[in-house]
């Protein structure tokens, strides 16, 4: 072999090597290009999955809260409008005062029934009044259960029973016990909001009143 086809040999491997070095590297760029796009999709994929356990977290805490809030809000608002249990708890604060109650009422039902008309305690006998009002208590249907209430505008899903109480006119409570018996129906979770209230002097003693109460009952069915 010749000097000269020796240099045209060693041109033409260094021509090789410089095309196949291009090659490698065209190659070697677009395979770290494709990786960079794959680990800029997985860090997108990791930022996406933390910002989602953050937002999980937020809202783990948050149903807590609410769940908190909720079991309150059952605890403080009946979920029925059982007249019987209303009404014993009327006469049995009505007792604990020394106030006798003439009736207790409520509005007339929307069921087709009979309606529901004013209930007599039995003087010293919550139990008798608690019978007495069973048979006007609503079904146990849904229609029965919002059957007699309002709905409360400002909160939804929650109701409002009206109860009508009136003293008795014969037996008149001094002013004293009749403020005791209006603070314990407002402590009360069943008769918590006193909307209205009539108050009759007695003719022959002035410090004896008599009265009627408008009372709001509110309901969570």
């Amino acid at each position: 072999m010749t000097s000269k086809r020796l240099f045209l040999l060693l041109i033409g491997l260094i021509g090789l090597l410089a095309v196949g070095l291009v090659g490698g590297t065209y190659g070697a760029n677009n395979l770290l290009k494709s990786r960079a796009q794959t680990l800029v999709g997985l860090k997108a994929q990791s930022i996406a999955l933390q910002q989602e356990q953050v937002s999980l977290k937020t809202a783990q805490k948050q149903l807590s809260t609410y769940a908190d809030l909720e079991k309150i809000a059952k605890s403080v608002v009946p979920e029925d409008k059982d007249q019987a249990e209303a009404v014993r708890e009327i006469v049995n604060i009505a007792g604990n005062n020394g106030v006798t109650l003439a009736s207790i009422s409520f509005p007339a039902s929307t069921l087709g029934t009979s309606p529901a008309g004013a209930i007599t305690p039995a003087a010293g006998s919550a139990s008798s009044a608690a019978s007495s009002s069973s048979a006007a208590a609503g079904s146990s249907s849904k229609t029965g259960a919002l059957s007699q209430l309002s709905p409360v505008k400002a909160i939804q899903g929650v109701y409002t029973l009206q109860i009508s109480v009136a003293s008795d006119a014969t037996k008149p409570v001094a002013y004293n016990k009749f403020i005791s018996f209006l603070a314990d129906l407002e402590r009360n979770r069943r008769t918590a909001q006193v909307n209205t209230i009539s108050l009759n002097p007695d003719k022959n003693n002035p410090d004896l009143i008599s009265f009627t109460l408008g009372i709001n009952e509110y309901i969570k069915p």
